[in-house]
């Protein structure tokens, strides 16, 4: 009887409708409707990786495991046929029956091991681009309101992306004035240096940490209240200041 070509397979099983002829060869051969659903199995099994995360690379046992099942299916009709010619020899009567199925399992073997490794390293490079950058957070900071702004507060927290970019995450808690701004800072402990990261819009920003800047140094977050007066220095008007503690 002739079988589902190997790439007929792979169709149908992912998710290709079969041809009529197809249908009508599948409902009557047990043993391509068998692979059909086994080959389906392996890839839903493929598929169910997506929500897995990051997948870590099996050792070389295991491949060299799966290639000595293949080799050994595929040496099986050698052995058979063997037999077969010397029983011919001997006089007996040839056996009619195929031996074509070691053959053929091996191949599908290798083919759905092949298909379905391919289909999670598909899924793992999809997951890799469309999943959030992954950050780290390195300190965080209460900010604590100076006696001209009572009842202010705030928090901060500095974050590390995968690719080293290094953020200051602020929340302020404060009463909007009728005039001027909020700007952020970074001040060294001694308070002997700072550097702003911007300008504060609303309760809530995030800013890059400038290049060259060490927050092992700079560990004071300031929010201060900033006049249009077009001086780039600190107000000396802090509304609250902490100081960052690392994770």
């Amino acid at each position: 009887m002739s079988h589902l070509d190997p790439d007929r397979f792979a169709a149908v099983a992912f998710g290709e409708a079969p041809s009529a002829d197809e249908q009508v060869h599948l409902a009557a051969c047990d043993e391509c409707a068998l692979e059909l659903a086994e080959l389906e199995h392996t890839i839903t099994i493929g598929r169910s990786t997506m929500n897995l995360g990051e997948l870590e690379s099996p050792p070389d046992r295991v491949w060299g495991s799966i290639l000595d099942e293949v080799r050994r299916s595929e040496s099986a009709p050698v052995a058979t046929m063997t037999a077969r010619e010397a029983g011919d020899e001997a006089g007996s009567p040839r056996n009619p029956a195929p031996a074509a199925r070691p053959r053929r399992r091996g191949y599908r073997l290798l083919f759905a091991l092949a298909a379905s490794t391919a289909f999670v390293l598909a899924v793992v490079g999809v997951w890799s681009l469309v999943r959030p950058a992954q950050v780290v957070e390195l300190a965080s900071a209460t900010l604590n309101a100076f006696p001209e702004h009572p009842g202010a507060a705030g928090s901060a927290v500095v974050v590390e992306s995968a690719d080293g970019d290094t953020r200051v995450r602020v929340e302020l808690d404060a009463s909007v004035p009728d005039a001027g701004y909020r700007e952020v800072w970074l001040i060294t402990a001694d308070a002997s240096a700072l550097v702003s990261l911007g300008v504060l819009d609303g309760r809530e920003g995030e800013f890059a940490v400038p290049a060259g800047i060490d927050i092992d140094e700079y560990v004071l977050v300031d929010i201060s209240q900033e006049e249009d007066d077009e001086d780039p220095g600190h107000s000396g008007d802090s509304i609250v200041r902490g100081e960052l503690e690392f994770a």
